[in-house]
Order: structure tokens, then C-alpha cells, then sequence
């Protein structure tokens, strides 16, 4: 078995093709993707997380009318956890194709599956109109999110940074990170919007179905990505080398399969970096949200101000931290921000539960730096720890694999562990726990972009381990 950091004559990446911007045509090309993707990951993250914030706001009264408040909230992030089971399906197939056949496709497909499932979620009958079929369609489709958010990431991610100036990378995965904050910002937006708009029962009987029927926007996107943009100078170059008699299949025939055998350390240590910066985002935005609302009688629209503020927050620190790993390298981002996490959890709630919006925007938004730390980074240190001929498969597999180890089920646990206990202690553990783990998985990964490669101008990031 081959681990990480094992130099195999089949990992070693054929030679890449100038990446570097050259002529005014290219660099306009380049910005035309880089806005591309950032469009195209805002709208998908934004069909992604109107979920959740429908989850804790309007499905238990459209799908679990005969629950009672708790049970209904509880099993309305049932329904919220399906998506992220769904999510490493998605990624395993997006990666075993996105390596096989090439990056943009697949991220085309993922898109418009994400738009079609989030339009139809808007165009549900209730239970009370037509019973349990409801909340069953409703999972259903949520599961089909899913699996397009577990597939759209690594191909758009991969899009940006193996398209980029290899000295640039982290930096261009930011405009995929920054997809997550925008997309919650617009979800709030639209979802403010409607309660400010309309009366509490029009919003419950039809209003909440308009933010996701604004999801038509994506497909806008989709075309454009399908007929514009190219598939990326790296995956371009396997594929060149495939096609050369006498040689070695240089795009991988199972990479799945080559994904898992040959370096599942590293996929279960890039699962480990999400580990705080994922808890800690869904505790902020959907475990929030209903404990503020139930428990401490906050209002709605000051916790959703709340989250739009330092959503935009995060997305500032996200493109400064990736940039700031070009300069000085992912993992000691990624370590201050995993420490930063872990201290942060008991504080996090002792100001949540003064129930003063000031103290709770503190709260959220020391958080949402510590996360950005972490998260800016990530783009390009995942895809620079797998060689392009698995990258697509592995980089998707870690991150998904946090997705339905942590990320989903972290409002549930976080809802079970309040109404259990009546207490917050356990949360903050939890926390305090994920934190520490980003802080291992960063401490035991090699560093892709150490000083020799920075202070080397042909140097690619991440071509020393493998």
C-alpha cells in the first residue's frame, strides 16, 4: 500500500502547461472563470443553505404541523442531515467522473441537478394538502441536493486553482470558498426580504416557497460554464498524455478506487481539517437560529442580520487567508484557525446565552474569523495534497466525508444535547473537540507549499508529495 508522500512512477503529474497569464486575452479569460466560479458556488451554496434556514424556521409548520415544537424541529433537521448523507455519494461520483472524463462537465451536471431539485423543493404541496408524501418528496429532493453539493465543490474548486498561476492557487480557491458565505448571504437576504414583506401566516402558507424558486437563476450560470469556459490547463494535460501511443493511461481508469487504496491517510486527515470550521458554521447558522429563537426568545430577524453580517465577514477573511497562504503556506492558517476554534467554544456561548444581539454578533462573528482562517486555505491545500490524476476523487471524498460526519448532524446533536441536558456545556465541548481535530489533521499533513517552493518561481505547490 502506497502511502502519502511516497513517490510512485504512476502519481508522478505529466508536465503541466504554462498556467501563467500571458497575454491581456488570457488574464481577461481567467477573471471571466474566476467570476464564474464564485457565481456559480454563491447560487449553488445558496440553494443549499435556504434549506436549512427553512428548516428551522417553516418546515416543522408546512411538513410536521401534528409534531410537537421540539419533535418538529428535530425532525425538520432530519430532513436537513439528508442532504449531507447524500453528500459523499455525490462526491464519489462526481470524483471517479470528474477524474475520468474531465472537471467542467461534471460541475455543469451538479449545478443544473442543484438548481432542478431546489425549484421543485419550492413547488412542494404540504402534508396538509397532501399528508405524508410531502415530507417524503421533501427528503427526497433534499437528498438530490445532496448529491449535487457533494459534486460541485471539488469540480469547481479544481476549475479555479488548476487553471490558475500555480504561484496563485490559494488565492484562486477562494473564489470557490467564498461561494458558502455569499450563497448564506443571499439566502438571509431573500429570506428577510419575505418575513419583512408579508404577514407571519402568508410567509408559512407561500412565501417561503419564493427564495427557492429564485434558484432558476443558477441556470443562467450552467450555460455559460458549459459553452464558455474550458476544462483546466492540468486535466487538459493528462488527457494529452493518454493520448500518446507507447504510454501508461495517465487519466486514471478506476481513480476512485486508486483514491482510497493509495492515500486514505490523507483523505481521512483532509476530513479531519473541516472538522471546526464546519461544526462551528452550522451550530452559527441553523443550530442558532432555533435555539435563539425557542429557547431564548430572540428575534428572528435579529439573528438572521446576524448571520448576513458576519457571513460577509467570512467572506473577506476567506479571500485574505487564501491569499495570505500563497505567501506563507496553508497549514499555519489552517493551525491558528483550528486553535482559535477550540479556545473560542465556551466563550462562543456564554455570550450566546446573555440573548443580547450584541454579544451574540460578537460571538458569531470571532467565530466566523477563526473559521475563515481555516476554510481560505483549503481550497488549495486539499487539491494540492492528491496528484491530478485522483485529485477530482479524493479532495471531493475528505471534504465530503466531513460533510456527514460533522456537518450535518451538528443542529441536530446540537438541539438533542439543549433539550437533554438544558444546558450548553456539551456543545461547546463538541466544539471544542472539532477544533482540536483540525488542529491534528493540519499538524500531521505535510506542508504543499513550503519556503523551497515559494521562494522557487518554477516550483508547483504540492508536486513534492507525490
Amino acid at each position: 500500500m502506497i502511502e502519502p508522500g511516497q513517490r510512485t512512477d504512476i502519481d508522478t503529474p505529466p508536465p503541466l502547461p504554462d498556467t501563467a497569464p500571458s497575454s491581456a486575452a488570457t488574464q481577461r479569460a481567467h477573471r471571466k472563470l474566476l467570476a464564474a466560479g464564485l457565481v456559480g458556488s454563491s447560487i449553488e451554496w445558496y440553494d443549499f443553505f435556504l434549506y436549512g434556514t427553512a428548516a428551522a424556521l417553516v418546515f416543522p409548520h408546512v411538513f410536521f404541523p401534528d409534531a410537537s415544537a421540539l419533535m418538529g424541529t428535530l425532525l425538520s433537521f432530519s430532513t436537513f442531515w439528508a442532504g449531507f448523507l447524500a453528500r459523499p455519494i455525490g462526491g464519489l461520483l462526481a470524483g471517479h467522473f470528474g477524474d475520468r472524463y474531465g472537471r467542467k462537465p461534471v460541475v455543469v451536471v451538479c449545478l443544473l441537478a442543484m438548481g432542478v431539485a431546489t425549484f421543485a423543493i419550492g413547488c412542494l404541496p404540504s402534508t396538509g394538502s397532501i399528508g405524508m408524501l410531502a415530507p417524503v418528496l421533501l427528503v427526497t429532493l433534499r437528498f438530490v441536493q445532496g448529491i449535487a453539493c457533494g459534486g460541485q465543490w471539488g469540480g469547481i474548486v479544481l476549475l479555479l486553482t488548476e487553471s490558475a498561476d500555480p504561484k496563485k492557487r490559494g488565492f484562486a480557491g477562494t473564489f470557490g470558498q467564498m461561494g458558502v458565505p455569499l450563497g448564506l448571504i443571499m439566502g438571509n437576504l431573500v429570506f428577510l426580504a419575505a418575513t419583512a414583506a408579508l404577514s407571519t401566516d402568508a410567509f408559512l402558507s407561500w412565501g417561503w416557497r419564493v427564495p427557492f424558486l429564485a434558484s432558476a437563476l443558477l441556470f443562467p450560470v450552467v450555460l455559460y460554464i458549459h459553452t464558455k469556459v474550458e476544462d483546466s490547463p492540468e486535466f487538459r494535460a493528462l488527457q494529452a498524455e493518454t493520448a500518446k501511443k507507447n504510454k501508461a493511461p495517465a487519466v486514471a481508469q478506476a481513480p476512485l478506487a486508486e483514491a482510497v487504496t493509495q492515500h486514505w491517510r490523507t483523505i481521512l486527515l483532509g476530513c479531519g481539517l473541516l472538522a471546526g470550521t464546519n461544526s462551528l458554521f452550522y451550530v452559527s447558522i441553523a443550530g442558532l437560529l432555533s435555539y435563539g429563537t425557542t429557547e431564548l426568545g430572540m428575534n428572528r430577524n435579529a439573528l438572521l442580520a446576524i448571520s448576513l453580517v458576519s457571513s460577509a465577514l467570512l467572506t473577506g477573511v476567506i479571500l485574505w487567508a487564501g491569499a495570505l497562504s500563497d505567501r506563507i503556506g496553508r497549514r499555519p492558517l489552517i493551525l491558528i484557525g483550528g486553535a482559535g476554534m477550540a479556545l473560542w467554544a465556551f466563550p462562543f456561548f456564554g455570550l450566546i446565552n446573555t440573548a443580547s444581539v450584541l454579544a451574540v454578533f460578537v460571538a458569531v462573528s470571532v467565530g466566523a474569523v477563526m473559521q475563515s482562517l481555516t476554510y481560505g486555505p483549503i481550497a488549495a491545500f486539499m487539491s494540492e495534497l492528491f496528484a491530478p490524476r485522483v485529485r477530482y476523487s479524493g479532495a471531493s471524498l475528505a471534504y465530503q466525508l466531513a460533510a456527514i460526519t460533522i456537518s450535518g448532524g451538528t443542529p441536530f446533536i446540537m438541539t438533542a444535547i439543549i433539550a437533554e441536558t438544558g444546558s450548553t456545556t456539551g456543545v461547546s465541548l463538541f466544539l471544542m473537540a472539532m477544533g482540536l481535530i483540525t488542529v491534528f489533521s493540519a499538524w500531521k499533513l505535510r506542508e504543499t507549499n513550503t519556503p523551497a517552493v515559494r521562494d522557487d518561481p518554477e516550483a508547483v505547490p504540492g508536486t513534492q508529495l507525490y
